[in-house]
C-alpha cells in the first residue's frame, strides 16, 4: 500500500529529472546556474523516494513485509538481545578466574563431583579451594584448572536439574508415607532431629505399640500382658548441638580454608582435614598454606622444612618419648599422662595438631585445667604417638573425656575404642560414673556408639542369670557409663520398653547372644592390672558423680528400672 501511494511521486520526480537534464544541455548560459540547482534538488528528491519505495529483502532474496506496530519482529529482536546477553554473561562467568561461590564440576577420584568455589588464588596459574556437594568439610581441597571439567554455566544447569530431581523424589516419598499412614495434610509436618527427639521424650503415648507375644515379659515375677508395651524410640545425636546458626556460620567462615595441606609425624604423612590456628610464624614464608608441616613425634615441635626437623632431632637425640609419666604398658602399647599446667608447649601443640583433624575444637591455649593421655606404639626407636584423649582435672558435669583423636595413619586399628575404654577405667579408679563431653563429632559418635553397645550387651549377657531385676543405675555403677548414655544405647538397640511409665529391658538370653555376636567386644582391650595411676583427690560428699552418691536400689528409682528376662 505504501508503494502504490508513493508511485505518482516517483513518476513526477522522474519526469522533472529528464526535463531538467534536457534543458541543461540546450539552454543559454544565463539560466545554467538556476537549472543546475533545480537538477540537484530533483536528484535528491528522487533518491529519497527510491529509498522509501525500496522494500527490505530477506536472506532468500524475497521481499519482506513492511514493519508495523503489531508485527512480531520486535519481540523477536528483544529475544535475540536477551539470548545474546545471556551468552555474554555465561562467557564472563566461565572465564578464569571464577568468582567465589560459583558452582563447578570437578574430577574427584576419577568421578565428576559438583562443588562450590570457596576461595581462589589471585594470579595465574589459578587454583580454587572447593567444597564438594554432600561431602564433609574435611574433603575440601585446592584444585587446579586441569581438574575442572565443567565451568559454572554448565555446573549450574546440572545442579538445577539435580535439585529438581531430589525435590520430586522427596515429594513422591512424602506422598507414599501419607498414603501408607493415612495421614491428613495437617499432620504432615517437617521436624528436625531435635524436634523428633523432644517428641519421643515428651509423649511416649504416641510411640509405636507392640502387643505381640514376644513383647510380653516377666517383670518382678509377674506376667505383663494387660497394658500396652511401648518401644522407646531411638534418639539421634547432633554434632552441632549447642551451637546456634549464627555461631555455626561464624565458625565455618573463620575456618573455611585449610592452612595446612599435609602433616608429617614420624614415618607417616597425613592430609589435613580442617583449619588449625597454628602460630603465624609457620605461615610467614609459606603464603596462604603450609604444604607440609613437619612435627617431631617426641616433642611435637613444628617445622616447615625437613632439614630443620632433622637438625633438631639430631640435637635432641635423647628425647624418645612424650613428657610426663608412663602409667600403662602392655606389650607394644604405652600410655603417658601429661599435665597441661606442667607441659604447656607440648599440650598446646598437641591441640593444634588435633584441630587439623577435628572440626569443632576450641581448646588451644588454656591447657592448665586438663590432663592429656597420649597413646604410643613402642619399638626399639622409641615411643611413637598414635592418638590421645584429654580430660578435665575436675568436671562439674561429669565429663570423663574432653577430646579424643586417633591420628588418621593409625585408624582402623582399634585404638579409638582402646582410648575410650581407658577413659572409663580411669573413671572406675576414681569410683565415679562419666560421659564424654557433648556434643560429639561424627567420628566421636562412630567410636562411642559401638563401645557403649558392646559393653552394655556384654554386661547383660554375663549377668542375665544373676539379675532377674536390675536398675539402670546398677548397670551404670558396674560399667561407669552414665545412665543417660545407657538409656540412649538401649534405645538404639530397640530393647528398652515402657509399661505404665516404667522402663524395662526386653531381652532374653537368645537375643542377648545374637546382639553379642553382632556387637562383640574387640581388641585391643585395657588390662586394669597394668594400669598404675592415682586419681586426683576430691570431696566425695560434694561430687555428685561419685558412685557413693548414687542409689543402686530399685526402690529408690522405681521409674528407671529394668528387667532382663530369660
Amino acid at each position: 500500500a505504501n508503494n502504490i501511494l508513493l508511485l505518482p511521486c516517483y513518476l513526477t520526480a522522474s519526469c522533472f529529472l529528464h526535463i531538467s537534464t534536457a534543458l541543461l544541455s540546450s539552454t543559454t548560459h544565463i539560466h545554467i546556474t538556476l537549472l543546475r540547482r533545480i537538477h540537484t534538488t530533483v536528484v535528491i528528491i528522487t533518491l529519497v523516494l527510491l529509498k522509501m519505495t525500496t522494500a527490505p529483502t530477506t536472506a532468500s532474496g524475497q521481499s519482506a513485509p513492511a514493519p508495523s506496530s503489531s508485527d512480531s519482529s520486535i519481540p523477536s529482536n528483544n529475544n535475540n538481545n536477551s539470548n545474546t546477553n545471556s551468552q555474554q554473561q555465561a562467557k564472563r562467568m566461565d572465564t578464569h578466574p571464577f568468582a567465589r561461590t560459583s558452582n563447578v564440576e570437578v574430577m574427584w577420584n576419577e568421578e565428576p563431583k559438583l562443588a562450590t568455589v570457596i576461595d581462589r588464588t589471585s594470579s595465574a596459574p589459578f587454583k580454587y579451594y572447593v567444597h564438594y556437594r554432600d561431602f564433609n568439610r574435611r574433603m575440601d581441597e585446592w584444585v587446579g584448572v586441569d581438574r575442572i571439567i565443567s565451568p559454572p554455566s554448565v555446573a549450574n544447569a546440572k545442579l538445577k536439574a539435580l535439585l529438581a530431581a531430589e525435590k520430586a523424589k522427596a515429594a513422591a516419598a512424602s506422598a507414599k508415607e501419607i498414603a501408607e499412614n493415612n495421614l491428613d495434610d495437617d499432620e504432615v509436618q517437617r521436624t528436625t532431629r531435635r524436634q523428633k527427639r523432644a517428641l519421643s521424650q515428651s509423649s511416649l503415648k504416641d510411640a509405636r505399640t507392640k502387643t505381640s507375644e514376644r513383647d510380653m515379659h516377666i517383670h518382678d515375677g509377674e506376667r505383663v500382658d494387660a497394658g500396652k508395651v511401648i518401644t522407646v524410640q531411638a534418639d539421634e545425636m547432633d554434632e552441632h548441638e549447642g551451637l546456634d546458626e549464627e555461631s555455626l556460620r561464624e565458625h565455618e567462615e573463620v575456618t573455611k580454608v585449610k592452612n595446612v595441606a599435609k602433616v608429617e609425624l614420624g614415618k607417616y604423612q597425613m592430609e589435613a582435614w580442617y583449619f588449625s590456628p597454628i602460630p603465624k610464624e609457620m605461615l610467614r614464608n609459606s603464603g596462604m598454606m603450609v604444604e607440609v608441616l613437619y612435627v617431631c613425634e617426641f616433642t611435637l615441635n613444628f617445622f616447615t622444612r625437613k632439614e630443620e626437623l632433622l637438625r633438631f632431632q639430631a640435637k635432641h637425640s635423647d628425647r624418645r618419648h612424650p613428657p610426663g609419666n608412663e602409667i600403662y604398658r602392655d606389650g607394644k602399647l604405652s600410655m603417658f599422662e601429661v599435665d597441661g599446667a606442667e607441659e604447656k608447649i607440648y599440650s598446646q601443640n598437641l591441640c593444634y595438631i588435633a584441630k587439623l583433624f577435628l572440626d569443632h575444637k576450641t581448646l588451644y591455649f588454656d591447657v592448665d585445667p586438663f590432663l592429656f593421655y597420649v597413646l604410643c606404639e613402642v619399638d626399639n626407636r622409641g615411643f611413637h604417638p598414635v592418638g590421645y584423649f584429654s580430660k578435665e582435672k575436675y568436671s562439674d558435669v561429669g565429663y570423663n573425656l574432653a577430646c579424643i583423636l586417633t591420628f588418621p595413619s593409625h585408624q582402623r586399628k582399634g585404638y579409638g575404642r582402646f582410648l575410650i575404654d581407658f577413659s572409663y577405667e580411669l573413671t572406675k579408679k576414681e569410683e565415679k560414673v562419666g560421659s564424654p563431653e557433648k556434643p560429639m563429632s561424627d567420628l566421636g559418635q562412630q567410636a562411642y556408639k559401638p563401645y557403649w553397645t558392646s559393653t552394655i550387651v556384654d554386661f547383660l549377657r554375663r549377668n542375665s542369670a544373676q539379675y532377674r531385676s536390675i536398675s539402670i543405675m546398677e548397670i551404670s555403677l558396674k560399667t561407669s557409663i552414665m545412665a543417660e548414655d545407657i538409656i540412649f544405647t538401649l534405645n538404639q538397640l530397640g530393647i528398652l520398653k515402657v509399661i505404665n511409665g516404667v522402663y524395662f529391658i526386653a531381652a532374653n538370653e537368645e537375643l542377648l547372644e545374637k546382639l553379642a555376636q553382632k556387637h562383640p567386644v574387640k581388641n585391643p582391650r585395657v588390662d586394669p592390672n597394668k594400669l598404675h595411676w592415682t586419681p586426683y583427690l576430691t570431696d566425695i560428699k560434694r561430687d555428685k558423680f561419685s558412685i557413693y552418691s548414687k542409689k543402686a536400689s530399685v526402690d529408690d528409682a522405681p521409674r528407671v528400672t529394668s528387667s532382663v528376662t530369660s
